[in-house]
């Protein structure tokens, strides 16, 4: 992140203030006295900073600095009032565990990392770990703090030597494996700092420990990327990297400690803009629990043991920023022994609440030469200054309920927690088994949804938490809006959005083009203002011919309002199509993706040629029964309407007997496939998902069992601490037979990111699906497509699912799910738009059978979405499979959907004779049902259970 505001010079930020290349301190220019007052009274007023304020402020010493001090410790005192512990400053008791000294990086100021032969083994064992944390709980301690190097297995042979001899399959593994010992035998609470780790990484250790921990350090790219800056030659210090790891905390709802070092060779506004890149990832997802001021400390050994040490006051000018622009929630830490006591109360003074972790037992392994303060030493320092010294836990409390801790580990942080979230007075670690709450699956809530949806509708208009579990809204909205998508228009949301826009060709002023008008071949982008819909009486959308806009241009470049593409443009790619349609090209794909009039009618034409000649005239369907388990979730996908907190109006979970029954049910009448798919609920053990799927096939053995989402995948993989193979084939030898290819939305993680808050990015979602074909699991696949995407992203998505066809040959169709906004909470917060026009379903349908021509011979169409009438028109365009009977649905109800629930056989076998084809049942993976199910779903049963439901 790079500021565009002037530095007091006047000079542009990391340009005539950034040090030379190999030179780490280059003295800065000092602000103006002028500009000094300026950004002290404004501070003083208690107004907003910016990036070039706050460098400002950074440079305050002296009386500057008292002025500084002062308004960031009212901003911290505020604070404290509101969480009703005025003049309270914190501390945890922690004893550090160095797991391992190894690290693959070569930070120039650390002498923590070292090389194999200076250690008695690359890793600490088991039994030295727990020594550690016994001494440590004995001496009163709660947390056990883990640090070790990154990723060491990737440098050294010795640790890819050690990990294979103890069976373990990674440094991460076998941290996971040590702090669950450190619960079940000392009960103190685990806080891991592993480096830079991947979502599925997060997601992995979440269960184990109630926070986590790595410092940003700085967001100055050059540091990194500069032959002589301190993480030059460090894989894990790329600023970017970082960032992405702190979002991913976020998104997994996973308590983070972060913080910034100072006096590496950044400059003053680097300092400042590392500080509002922090502001940014809190206030988005709230995981930010606390923000370390780190001072740099010259150490011997190193590169920069000549760099000078960052002084009492530059330490405490930033402290007193980082307080006033992370605000009076925001814990902020220094560590006290790297600076003298008697400067500790100078860091008091400048709005610090929190001290970091203290060890009565351990060094600080990171810097050695630097004992900690004497806890009785810290107390004095901290009541001679007018306030009380209180201990806590590793999480803070504001952190600790749900979604931010993990079931298996409430008891443990339980035990700990005094009224105020803090320790408690009397309280001692002792160890308690990590195991998984009690409950599981058992009848709960509100079971009889599947059938109340359509009866009674929703007990309440959203989840109780609407406000806080999908993050910030507000700045959701400027997002989307600075790109110009979702409720204000197509163009500009991910990296993709803006593609084929500089080939675009507005009209001329004063010119109003509309889908009616247009001249046949003319195209006009889906989602433009000539193709925007409305909702008709019933709640679907009708295309509209609405006046289009002058062509205009958003923040990330892309192109906004009716744009016009040459007719010879919509001629080439439709003759691309007829002749090569796999080897069409992104700029015609996108052309023919915003086709119109006789252009549309003529793609769609294409579609459906294709379509009889790959898979004839049959409009398939299966006849199948929907099964979600539960719809307690804490995930915060921005665009499910399904998923509730335990407690709320609309939540229910199923029991394992309640979900045989359905499945038995089903099979009595007829059907082949049950889809069991349900939301992340935090109860439910890791194994559940496998007795799932046993008592389905103990009820129903003849059922196919098409389940668990990939998000599901990566939920029971976090949970058994089994990597996606090993999950994927135990739920294969549960009974599983395919999985759907559902939680794929769009896979762009910037999109991802707006749709939801915690899903799994698109590697992990790829990464689950490939593997489930590797292991014999075949899967559907899917795009939800109308919300904040554009057809740049559709084309991007259809492309990745067929190399990964290519690849694995795994999946059984393609289905398109147009999204269903009514009660969106993406659509109700103003964010998203109201779902895709019908000029899109009918393109976005055709363009999948042309661009997945030669790869993926299925496309299916929702009914639940579409409902009959849009069925009709996309059968005409490509289209040969309609889904299932589903006999109950309740995800997309949830949302708004106004087209029932379930469907019969003689009503999906009108929608195939109302488009002039013939219908036929069909097994999940399109094979010929047996005359046994043809007969016993045309049976009495059957026309019982499968009502119309209009």
């Amino acid at each position: 992140m790079t500021s565009t505001a002037a530095v007091p010079d006047g000079s542009r930020p990391g340009q005539a203030v950034a040090p030379e290349q190999g030179s780490r301190h280059r003295p800065e220019p000092p602000p103006s006295a002028a500009a000094m007052r300026r950004a002290l009274r404004r501070a003083r007023d208690g107004v907003t900073l910016d990036v070039t304020e706050a460098a400002i402020l950074l440079a305050a010493r002296g009386e500057d600095l008292a002025d500084l001090c002062a308004s960031a410790a009212r901003v911290r005192d505020a604070g404290l009032a509101s969480l009703g512990r005025p003049g309270v400053v914190t501390y945890s008791p922690k004893v550090f565990i160095p797991l391992t000294r190894l690290c693959r990086d070569r930070c120039h100021y650390c002498t923590f990392a070292t090389v194999p032969h200076r250690l008695p083994a690359p890793y600490l064992t088991v039994d030295e770990v727990l020594d550690i944390a016994r001494a440590g709980a004995a001496a009163g301690c709660a947390e056990a703090l883990f640090t070790l190097g990154d990723r060491p297995e990737d440098r050294w042979p010795a640790a890819r030597e050690w990990l294979d001899a103890h069976g373990y399959d990674s440094t991460l593994g076998y941290l996971r494996a040590v702090a669950i010992a450190v619960l079940e035998e000392t009960g103190l609470l685990p806080h891991l700092n592993p480096g830079v780790l991947s979502w599925s990484e997060l997601a992995r250790l979440k269960p184990v420990a109630p926070s986590m921990g790595m410092m940003l350090e700085t967001t100055a790219t050059r540091l990194w990327s500069t032959p002589g800056g301190a993480h030059y030659g460090s894989p894990d210090k790329e600023p970017a990297v970082r960032l992405r790891v702190l979002a991913d905390a976020g998104r997994l709802s996973i308590p983070f400690t972060t913080g910034l070092l100072l006096g590496i060779g950044e400059t003053a506004v680097e300092r400042a803009e590392t500080i509002f890149a922090l502001r940014g990832l809190a206030r988005e997802y709230g995981s930010v629990q606390e923000v370390i001021v780190q001072n740099f400390r010259a150490k011997d050994d190193t590169a920069m043991r000549g760099e000078p040490d960052v002084g009492a006051e530059e330490l405490a000018a930033a402290v007193a920023v980082t307080r006033l622009v992370l605000g009076p929630r925001m814990r902020v830490q220094a560590p006290p022994n790297l600076v003298d006591t008697a400067e500790c109360a100078l860091l008091l003074s400048a709005g610090l609440d929190d001290w970091g972790g203290v060890s009565p037992v351990t060094p600080d392994h990171v810097n050695p030469e630097r004992p900690w303060p004497d806890l009785d030493v810290l107390r004095e320092v901290t009541e001679a200054a007018g306030f009380t010294l209180r201990p806590r836990l590793t999480v803070h409390p504001t952190h600790l309920d749900e979604p931010w801790i993990d079931p298996r580990l409430s008891g443990h942080v339980a035990a700990l927690a005094g009224p105020d979230g803090l320790l408690a007075e009397d309280a001692r670690a002792a160890g308690l088994p990590w195991q998984e709450p009690d409950g599981g699956l058992g009848n709960s809530g509100r079971t009889d949804l599947h059938t109340a949806v359509d009866t009674e509708g929703r007990h309440s208009a959203t989840r109780s938490d609407f406000d806080s579990v999908y993050g910030d809204w507000a700045g959701l909205r400027e997002q989307v809006r600075a790109a110009g998508t979702g409720v204000d228009g197509i163009y500009g949301t991910g990296t993709r959005a803006g593609a084929g826009a500089a080939e675009a060709v507005a009209p001329a002023a004063g010119e109003e083009t509309t889908e009616d008008t247009a001249p046949a071949g003319t195209v006009v982008p889906a989602g433009t203002a000539a193709g925007g819909g409305v909702p008709s009486e019933d709640g679907s959308e009708e295309t509209t011919a609405t006046t289009a806009t002058t062509a205009t241009t958003g923040t990330t470049g892309g192109a906004r309002g009716a744009i016009i593409r040459a007719e010879p443009e919509v001629l080439a790619a439709l003759r691309r199509a007829s002749t090569d349609p796999a080897g069409l090209t992104d700029a015609e794909a996108l052309t023919l993706f915003g086709a119109t009039g006789a252009a549309l009618e003529e793609l769609c034409g294409l579609a459906d040629a294709l379509r009889a000649q790959t898979v004839g005239d049959d409009v398939t369907y299966v006849v199948n029964r929907n099964i979600n388990f539960t719809n307690v979730c804490y995930t915060g996908c921005r665009f499910c309407a399904f998923a509730q907190r335990r407690a709320d109006a609309d939540a229910y979970t199923l029991s394992l007997d309640e979900v045989g029954s359905r499945a038995r049910d089903a099979w009595s009448v007829g059907a082949t496939e049950v889809c069991v798919q349900g939301g992340i609920h935090p109860d439910l053990p890791g194994t559940a998902y496998f007795e799932l799927a046993r008592e389905i096939k103990k009820q129903a053995p003849g059922l196919h069992l098409h389940a668990f989402s990939p998000m599901e995948v990566a939920n029971g993989v976090a949970r058994t601490g089994l990597s996606t193979l090993e999950w994927l084939t135990a739920a294969r030898e549960a009974g599983v037979d395919t999985i759907p290819g559902t939680a794929a939305e769009i896979l762009d993680d910037e999109v991802r990111w707006v749709l939801t808050k915690g899903k799994l990015p698109t590697a992990a979602w790829v990464e689950v699906v490939t593997t489930a074909h590797r292991v014999g699991l075949r899967s559907s696949a899917t795009m939800m497509y109308g919300h904040v995407d554009t057809p740049a992203h559709w084309v991007a998505h259809l492309r990745l699912l067929r190399r990964i066809q290519e690849e694995t040959g795994g999946f059984t169709e393609f289905v398109a799910l147009p999204f269903v906004h009514h009660s969106s909470p993406i659509y109700l917060a103003g964010v998203a738009r109201p779902g895709p026009t019908v000029q899109e379903n009918r393109a976005v349908h055709a363009m999948a059978r042309i661009l997945l021509h030669g790869a993926i011979d299925n496309i299916q169409c929702s009914w639940v979405k579409l409902g009959t009438e849009g069925c009709v028109q996309v059968l005409a365009g490509g289209v040969n499979d309609l889904g299932g009977t589903l006999m109950e649905e309740t995800i997309s109800r949830m949302a708004g959907s106004q087209h029932g629930s379930r469907r019969s056989i003689a009503e999906l076998e009108e929608v195939a004779q109302a488009a002039g084809r013939p219908a036929r049942q069909r097994t999940t993976t399109y094979g010929v049902v047996s005359a046994e199910r043809l007969g016993t779903a045309r049976g009495d049963a059957a026309r019982t259970m499968l009502t119309v439901v209009t």
